[in-house]
């Protein structure tokens, strides 16, 4: 009997067989891994990742080792490219995590520009709160200028792909009337990527110099007709809130003395 074995998929693998095989009912099922060594390996490439982005993050991608990751997870090399096949693969997946983690934050498909933009803030604010994922970032992004580097084409693509999302966004605040005289909305999105990448490089360097957030936030109010009403408005709807409750109080109260 001829058999032949080909894959189909991450970690799945099928038996075929010739047609008179099957017809004697022969053949071979295809065998899957049980449900607990999918949740297993799935666990164990998480903890991989978040290895790599330690390593990649205090020794750049170049000193970096899949060594000292694996040593790291406590596993060997081996075992790690068992799951990577190699470093330039485990690079790529780190950075999709990243990328991943990001377009939670970062709604670009939204019809209210300045809203897709405030997201933007809130990715800065995020930021803060993981030192690694920044440094890892742009360390890697300046040792991917060089075209021989396994992130050149990742970088290349993704700086054109934000350009291009964070540009719409702008000529949707345009169209609705808000975006300030002069501004081009080009132009606006590459000086607000140039933005964000060198206040993450002034925030690494000395983490009290600057808010990033707020830095960002302070430049789209320069570029956007009321950037702020949004928040303007919850604070005046809060007060008439508290208003009304008052003038509730004070009816309550006089109504009271009344009866008496």
């Amino acid at each position: 009997m001829e058999v032949r074995e080909t894959t189909r998929g991450y970690g799945e693998t099928m038996t075929e067989t010739t047609s008179a095989a099957k017809r004697e009912g022969t053949a071979p099922t295809r065998m899957r891994k049980p449900r607990g060594e999918y949740a297993k390996s799935a666990a164990t490439r998480t903890a991989i990742l978040d290895a790599a982005l330690e390593v990649f993050a205090e020794s750049g991608y170049r000193a970096g080792s899949l060594r000292e990751v694996a040593e790291r997870v406590g596993m060997s090399e081996a075992g790690l490219l068992h799951h990577f096949r190699s470093k330039s693969a485990l690079l790529m997946a780190v950075l999709d995590h990243r990328d991943a983690l990001a377009r939670a934050l970062v709604d670009f498909d939204l019809p209210d520009g300045i809203e897709a933009l405030r997201g933007l803030v809130k990715l800065a604010e995020h930021n803060a709160s993981i030192p690694g994922v920044v440094e890892l970032y742009c360390t890697l992004s300046a040792e991917a200028t060089s075209p021989a580097h396994p992130a050149h084409a990742y970088f290349v693509n993704r700086y054109e792909s934000v350009r291009e999302s964070v540009s719409a966004s702008f000529r949707r605040v345009a169209e609705a009337g808000r975006l300030s005289p002069g501004v081009d909305p080009g132009r606006a999105a590459v000086a607000t990527i140039a933005l964000m990448d060198g206040l993450q490089v002034q925030w690494l360097l000395d983490p009290g110099s600057t808010d990033m957030a707020e830095a960002l936030a302070e430049a789209f109010r320069s570029m956007i007709i009321g950037y702020d009403l949004a928040g303007l408005e919850q604070v005046l709807d809060a007060r008439s809130a508290d208003a009304a409750f008052l003038d509730a109080g004070t009816t309550a109260a006089a109504r009271t003395e009344d009866d008496a």
